[in-house]
This record gives C-alpha cells, structure tokens and sequence, in this order.
C-alpha cells in the first residue's frame, strides 16, 4: 500500500499537477494540505474521474486538509472535537492502519500569540490521539516543524527561528514520545539530509536550501511493514510547482 503526503500549497492553483501525480504514482491514500479551498471549490468532479474517493475538510483561502484514496475510507473525523474552526486534521480508517493527516500552525514569529497556539495545538493533538491506541497508527502531514539540526540547511540561520526553535522542536518529540511512534523517514535514512520544502525565492530548489518539516510518524507496527519512504523532489520541479516535494512511504500488507 503507498501512503504519500503533500502539501500542495493550492489545490485549485495545481489541479493538473495533482491528476498526474495520481495518474503516474498511484498512491492508495493522499494527503493533501493547504488546499487553500472549501469543499464545494475543491476540484472533486477531476479527482473521482482519476479513480479516487474523497474526504474534505476544508475553509476558504487557508488551512485545509484532503484524504483521496482508491477504496472508501471509514470512522472519518475533522479536527480534533474541540472548538477551533481552522481546517488542519482529517482522520479515517484505511485497510486497518488509522490515517491522520494534519497541517501543523506555522507560528509565525516566536513573539507572536501564534506561536503560542502552535504549543498548545501540539499538545492538544498528544491527548486527541490517545482514542486510537491500540491500532496502527500513521500521523502524516506538515508539521511546521524540523526536529533535528540535520533537518535545516544551515543550522546557524534557522537557530532562533519558528519550525526550528527548541521548543517546537520539543513539542514535536514529546508528541512521539508519548505515542510511541517512530520518525518513519528518519529510521528508514538516518544518515541522508533529505529535505521537503524549499523557499521559491532565491533558487532555494535548485541551490538544495530546504527543510525537512514533512513527516511521517507511524506506530513500530508500521515501521516493520514498511519497505520504502521516499521525497519525490520530481514533483517539486517544473512549471507552477508546491513548495513542498511528496513524501511517499510503501507498506507490505
């Protein structure tokens, strides 16, 4: 089974970018973030002609998440029950394994209430997710977050900075900590600086200045079963692209 991530930065602005990718990798289940749209704008009529279900959860001009996936998807859930109107958490049962798929707070600024938001939505997120222990668990998406200094191109620039501060980068390991759950493309490339966003401006691709805030945190279950996780930088090239790049990860069943 292929499970990717994608923050699409657009859905409507990459529709023709979206339907290749299904066409051409084929994934079972995708997340998508940032698809900047509501439900009713979201490019569904392509999507299902491409051979795909899908599952909204979507607010006009920010934020949105989407699950496409070639079988119906069960038990879907939208955020996290609490109160916050900002479209970032789609979860559903696939094949057994409970996607959750998120778009972290960005943070803006640490002097910014925002980046107050950002810590108390992570550790809001680490009480939600105890409804699915016990099951094989996938939590995949952007987390605005590089946790190691392997993960920011330059360790100096990024010191101090939102995605990047000790605090964010706390938040996101006691959010695994507490579950359990292993940094998938980490274990599976511990010694490779694999990055999945790159700044447009100032050939940021091109010249490989990224950071590595796309994750994949899964349940031990999972990370015996997989046997690839990969960054399509393919998918980052060409005209009109994302600012991130896919993660795609493979599952044996």
């Amino acid at each position: 089974m292929k499970i990717v991530t994608w923050n699409i930065n657009s859905v409507r602005a990459r529709v023709d970018r979206l339907i290749d990718f299904l066409r051409t990798r084929e994934p079972d289940v995708l997340c998508l973030q940032e698809t900047k749209c509501t439900d009713d704008q979201f490019p569904t009529d392509e999507v299902r002609a491409a051979g795909y279900h899908l599952q909204l959860f979507g607010q006009k001009s920010y934020n949105g998440v989407a699950i496409l996936s070639k079988e119906p998807v069960t038990d879907v859930r939208r955020n996290m029950g609490d109160d916050d109107e900002q479209a970032r958490i789609i979860s559903a049962m696939c094949r057994g394994i409970r996607v959750v798929g998120l778009y972290a707070p960005n943070g803006q600024s640490i002097e910014a209430e925002a980046y107050q938001y950002k810590l108390k939505w992570y550790a809001s997120l680490s009480r939600w997710l105890t409804f699915a222990k016990g099951t094989p668990t996938l939590v995949y998406g952007d987390f605005n977050v590089a946790p190691d200094e392997a993960d920011v191109y330059s360790v100096p620039l990024f010191t101090g900075q939102t995605l990047f501060t000790p605090k964010e980068r706390a938040a996101f390991k006691a959010l695994a900590d507490a579950h359990g759950f292993v940094d998938l493309l980490r274990a599976k490339h511990p010694a490779e600086q694999l990055f999945t966003w790159w700044d447009y401006r100032e050939g940021g691709f091109r010249k490989n200045k990224g950071l590595r805030i796309d994750h994949f945190l899964v349940t031990p279950d999972l990370l015996e079963r997989c046997s690839a996780i990969e960054v399509d930088r393919a998918a980052r090239e060409g005209k009109l692209p994302s600012d991130h790049a896919p993660v795609v990860a493979t599952f044996r069943d």
